[in-house]
């Protein structure tokens, strides 16, 4: 059995989650879904015993009916936020690797993926330059995806 690398205690929440940075023509792609009004990245838990990278791969595919190939990490996020949504009233601490994705060519993807608590997910492309006008999750990469360097960047948030 695959468990998740993360826990609740008490109304503390904790994840290692691995997120990906997919780019086609100027848009970036997010998910939603049908319970929460906000949008977040593609990626999902780092199950354990299982390498972030694989995850990532297996992530993307769920989400988005298709295999995409990891160019490199980007950014390690230690996020610190209060639940809201279907995280509601709890502590959250969060650290992500975000790996950007090579382009595979297309934004026609299928998006067959339900959140754990039964929700529907749907695929949503972004435009690049308009991605602050969004409630969309990491925050951070508004002001950062036209800057993504060659090194790692290390990001702590407290939303």
């Amino acid at each position: 059995m695959e468990f998740d690398c993360g826990f609740v205690k008490g109304n503390k929440w904790f994840r290692y989650r691995a997120g990906a940075i997919i780019i086609e023509d100027g848009y970036v792609l997010f998910v939603g879904n049908e319970r929460d009004n906000y949008l977040y990245s593609v990626g999902g838990a780092v199950h354990i015993g299982e390498l972030a990278e694989d995850a990532l791969k297996r992530e993307v595919f769920e989400e988005t009916g298709a295999h995409y190939e990891i160019d490199r990490i980007a950014f390690i996020h230690e996020n610190f936020f209060k639940g809201s949504e279907s995280l509601d009233g709890l502590d959250c601490h969060e650290i992500s690797i975000y790996f950007l994705m090579k382009p595979n060519g297309t934004r026609n993807l299928i998006c067959n993926s339900i959140t754990q608590t039964g929700e529907r997910e749907n695929l949503h492309w972004i435009p690049v330059d308009r991605l602050g006008e969004y409630k969309a999750f990491p925050t951070f990469l508004k002001d950062k995806i036209n800057t993504i360097g060659n090194t790692i960047e290390h990001i702590i948030t407290r939303e």
